[in-house]
């Protein structure tokens, strides 16, 4: 199941990129493989139909400083939900003290914090909560670098801690009143879902007609 699930997921995400006719994609650096699935995908249905252009060659939007956010446990792995590991991600249902104390206990070195970019080199758990710092603070990495340049992880990760805190706060309020509430949300599931067959429809039946599906 796993497995399948691996497989399904990119495909999926293609369906929903082609259904809207995005042209531009925002995504993490991670998912930029994804999107050339979406784009394959709609250079062959334009040309097996001869129908140039139906569907748009979707491009990525990748910005900002964490385009790629690492584990907590590991700076060089992925923060996933699937990590077995509960301490190497932060999850938007963690509470301000879970989340201080995954920040507390996430993986660093011995070296004071760096004063430049070069000084990163070799050390990606540094660049990771930097970066994971940049991000929330709506920063440019040098900006936090030159904040904190030569202080010791503890102060830092204080302040980084009490930063997530701040910033999540509002999503996990929103989702603790949503999860109190299933009505709201099945409400909101089927407003989306209208929004979605309004603009979808019409684009499946262009693409049924095509390829030459009866209505």
């Amino acid at each position: 199941r796993a497995s399948v699930g691996l497989y399904t997921y990119p495909v999926l995400m293609a369906a929903d990129i082609l259904v809207y006719r995005a042209t531009h994609v925002p995504v993490g650096e991670d998912q930029k493989q994804h999107l050339e699935l979406a784009r394959d995908i709609a250079g062959k249905f334009n040309n097996d139909y001869k129908v140039p252009d139906f569907f748009p060659q979707p491009e990525p939007v990748i910005t900002g400083t964490a385009t790629r956010v690492m584990s907590l446990r590991d700076g060089a792995r992925k923060m996933s939900k699937s990590d077995e590991s509960d301490m190497s991600r932060i999850n938007l249902t963690d509470d301000a003290d879970t989340i201080a104390n995954k920040i507390k206990r996430a993986k660093t070195d011995p070296l004071p914090l760096p004063s430049s970019k070069d000084e990163l080199k070799d050390r990606p758990e540094a660049e990771n909560l930097l970066n994971i710092y940049a991000a929330l603070a709506d920063k440019d990495l040098d900006t936090v670098i030159a904040q904190f340049a030569g202080q010791q992880f503890s102060g830092f990760k204080t302040a980084l801690a009490d930063l997530t805190v701040s910033e999540l706060e509002p999503v996990n309020r929103k989702m603790r009143e949503l999860l109190s509430d299933p009505a709201e949300i099945d409400r909101i599931l089927a407003q989306g879902a209208a929004r979605a067959r309004a603009i979808a429809t019409p684009v499946m039946d262009e693409v049924k007609k095509t390829i030459g599906f009866l209505s």
